[in-house]
């Protein structure tokens, strides 16, 4: 991961106690398949359940944040996104929260990332302050949902990201599970408590 300087707000390196790591969906927990509407095609990157599981091991709190404009464009429903939802969610061992976005570019929502509403709210939703969330993403518009929201971002590239996407991200990991173990690095020991599975969490 790249140097670890924490956005504004955040405590000092070697004291930073992340209570969330929130993670993109698509290329980044599950194999993206555009606007799928179909549970069965669900397919989990490479390490992402195994960085689940670390998470919860440590007592560190899970979700996902995601834009899913296909619902906006009239191409997916609602339930459609939550039965995908569920079944990544039953994949990955169970994750706290699930949030989405449903606008179509140019609706001008807040909650669209880059807008930062996806990531206050699955805060909220996890009694977490935001700054004490980091944001775990493929493309430029998850690490700034996360700066906007005070979280820290982790842009962990694939074949989508744009190489100015790279070079902006304040904070970069090769693969999934080396940026949730560059985060549990800065997880105090003595916090640390085991969180339980969540299967069939609700991924609203």
């Amino acid at each position: 991961m790249t140097p670890p300087a924490g956005p504004p707000g955040a405590p000092a390196e070697g004291a930073q106690v992340w209570d969330a790591v929130l993670f993109d969906r698509d290329d980044t927990l599950v194999v993206d398949v555009p606007y799928n509407a179909d549970p069965a095609r669900v397919r989990l990157m490479p390490g992402a359940r195994e960085a689940v599981g670390l998470l919860r091991e440590r007592g560190v709190a899970t979700g996902v944040v995601s834009n899913q404009s296909g619902v906006g464009r009239g191409l997916l429903t609602p339930g459609d996104v939550r039965r995908v939802n569920r079944r990544a969610d039953a994949l990955l061992g169970g994750l706290d929260v699930w949030v989405f976005c449903p606008h179509a570019p140019g609706e001008g929502c807040a909650c669209r990332k880059p807008a930062p509403g996806l990531v206050l709210r699955a805060a909220r939703r996890l009694g977490v302050a935001p700054e004490r969330c980091a944001v775990v993403g493929d493309i430029g518009a998850d690490v700034a949902a996360a700066r906007a929201a005070g979280a820290r971002g982790v842009l962990v590239p694939t074949a989508r990201t744009l190489a100015e996407e790279v070079a902006a991200a304040p904070h970069t990991a090769p693969d999934l599970l080396s940026a949730v173990l560059e985060l549990l690095a800065a997880v105090r020991p003595e916090r640390v408590a085991a969180r339980p599975a969540r299967p069939g969490g609700e991924a609203r």
